[in-house]
């Protein structure tokens, strides 16, 4: 699994202080670095990945070609540990991963060749744009839903719920907010405290701040259940919480 997700450049984008922060975006710059970066901003990334190797094991099948989507697939980590898990175990599978960021699929593309990912399609669209294909098994999206305008977000659990076949999951995993100003200010110090300790300096941690305002929504866990539940999901449980990170299952 590490040799999947490493990456042999260090995430220092914002390291040099600068005059203007302009609003974050996954450019080539932050796709060179995204497994580093990623690896350090994100609490128990490889556990998250570890959770939907043990539900692919309950949600696909021996006795069919299972597909299996990943939208934001960024640099294709997710994919390429399910494709390992899935060959050991003995399953069949067929990928398709989306991402907006075309400095990402490319990333995705070389590494997905490098570890010999086979019967994938990668792409290079707006989520908010796409057309799913019908019965899909499983479909993923890692911290990508928060970067979507939120009059788009319905729309897009609609599709996916329309898209899954009956039985299908969809795990979700999103940062998240909290309507108690006082939880929420805690959340956000221990969560900058754990970014200290993965080596990340206060300038840093400031930039990234002010980058991601406005460009990162997050929204409750009520609201978020909530919303899943209105596009279709009669099954929704929070299966992970690190303070203010989430994952979610749900279930057709």
């Amino acid at each position: 699994m590490k040799d999947i997700i490493s990456s042999s450049n260090v995430d220092q984008v914002f390291q040099r202080r600068r005059h203007q922060i302009n609003a974050f975006e996954f450019n080539k710059e932050v796709a060179n670095v995204f497994d580093d970066m990623v690896s350090r901003s994100v609490p128990f990334y490889d556990e998250i990945h570890r959770l939907i190797t043990d539900y692919a094991n309950y949600f696909t099948h021996h006795d069919k070609e299972n597909l299996i989507y990943d939208l934001g697939c960024s640099t294709g980590t997710t994919i390429g540990i399910l494709d390992h898990h899935m060959k050991r175990n003995q399953k069949r599978c067929r990928f398709v991963g989306i991402d907006n960021s075309r400095p990402m699929i490319d990333k995705a593309s070389e590494k997905l060749n490098s570890t010999q990912v086979d019967n994938i399609k990668l792409m290079c669209a707006k989520i908010e744009q796409i057309t799913l294909e019908s019965n899909i098994d499983m479909l993923i999206m890692n911290y990508t839903l928060q970067f979507i305008d939120e009059i788009n977000r319905l729309s897009i659990l609609n599709n996916i719920y329309d898209s899954l076949r009956p039985g299908g999951v969809f795990i979700l995993s999103e940062k998240i907010n909290t309507n108690d100003s006082t939880f929420h200010q805690l959340m956000t110090d221990l969560y900058y405290d754990y970014k200290r300790r993965q080596g990340y300096s206060e300038l840093e941690i400031s930039q990234k701040r002010e980058a991601l305002e406005n460009v990162l929504t997050p929204l409750t866990p009520n609201q978020q259940m909530n919303l899943l539940k209105k596009a279709g999901f009669k099954r929704v449980e929070q299966a992970f919480r690190w303070y203010n990170f989430t994952s979610y299952i749900a279930l057709k």
